[in-house]
């Protein structure tokens, strides 16, 4: 059995799983928020302890709050503490050229009051343009409100190989970098994951399953017509396109699902229990849509998988086209396929 539990930093650790957050911010329906705290508190109990949210993901925050409550409440504040919540903080495109030392803390007080802690265990900060400067001076007013108490770690959201390398020379104790990493998406290996383990920095992966398209669902299937019913299975099927297109795809689909057969599970638990094996990766984070869904992604922490299971995943990987580029750089060009339908001011209530 593979490791449930990943240390980020001495005396800090996380679940190699991270329940993710923004199923919950409404864009695929009504949220019941009892039922969601329930569903919570399940992931809790199968070992998903760790919990990934956002200031942009409409009452997310507050839901995870509620359930710290519960917890607290029914099993105890001992219990509760064994909970971990990673929040980000992403400023809209349009504060950029004005942020301000104010506006940063001001965002992590509020998170605070959602989540209802004294101290966020990490923020993980998001920049949309490079072309405007405030960047490392955000990090630098982060890492001021971590050495003052209220942020225990300091960490990112997409940045690339270069703006990482100038964080790091800034003196910011950086633990962790959330990218898009999956068997489709390798663009961390261009540069950030050697820079990464150079300096003590743990990938947190998100899109392990591309918004659902790296499931038994979609073997066997024809290719889809676009557009598609929602902005993330129309991100993630670009990633595809760039892979090396639908035929390619089906065939990582298949070997996948070849895998999955030998260790009774599905084409969605090998995608994410692949990642775990890669060089500086953490923990893939996993969205969930009720209480089988989370419990189903528990098993990832379950998988050991072979070194005849993996050549036979990157037996097809070997064969991609791309996606080319460094960390987020398709996504940054606006006028591009990938940035072109990207919402860059979230905090009007859009995710």
């Amino acid at each position: 059995m593979s490791e449930t539990s990943f240390t980020l930093r001495p005396g800090y650790s996380i679940s190699r799983v991270i329940r993710g957050g923004w199923q919950l911010a409404g864009g695929h329906g009504a949220i019941d928020k009892a039922q969601a705290i329930d569903d919570l508190i399940a992931a809790f109990d199968a070992g998903l302890t760790t919990y990934d949210c956002a200031d942009i993901y409409t009452g997310v925050e507050e839901i995870i709050g509620a359930f710290r409550a519960k917890l607290a409440q029914t099993r105890g504040a001992d219990v509760a503490a064994k909970v971990k919540v990673h929040t980000k903080m992403v400023p809209d495109l349009d504060v950029l050229p004005k942020i301000s030392k104010a506006y940063v803390e001001g965002i992590v007080d509020q998170s605070l009051r959602r989540l209802r802690m004294e101290r966020l265990n990490l923020v993980q900060f998001h920049w949309w343009d490079y072309g405007f400067s405030g960047w490392l001076d955000a990090f630098g007013w982060l890492e001021e409100l971590r050495q003052a108490g209220k942020i225990e770690n300091v960490g990112g959201t997409n940045f690339d190989s270069e703006h990482v390398a100038a964080v790091l020379k800034a003196g910011i104790p950086l633990v962790s970098m959330q990218v898009q990493y999956s068997v489709l998406d390798n663009r961390p290996e261009h540069g950030l994951a050697a820079l990464a383990a150079a300096n003590g920095v743990s990938l947190l992966c998100y899109g392990s399953v591309a918004g659902g398209f790296l499931s038994d669902k979609w073997l066997g299937v024809d290719e889809p017509e676009m557009p598609l019913e929602n902005r993330s299975l129309t991100k993630y099927k670009l990633i595809i396109d760039d892979f090396g297109g639908w035929g390619l795809f089906q065939e990582l689909l298949r070997a996948l699902k070849n895998v999955g057969d030998r260790h009774g599970a599905d084409i969605a638990t090998i995608a994410s229990a692949y990642m775990l094996t890669r060089p500086t990766v953490g923990a893939v984070i996993v969205g969930a849509r009720n209480q089988a869904h989370a419990l189903a992604n528990a098993k990832i922490m379950a998988i050991t998988l072979s070194d005849a299971d993996k050549a036979e995943i990157e037996a097809v990987m070997a064969r991609r086209q791309g996606p080319e580029g460094d960390i987020y750089t398709l996504e940054r060009d606006r006028s591009g396929r990938h940035g072109s339908i990207m919402h860059y001011n979230l905090n009007d209530g859009r995710h």
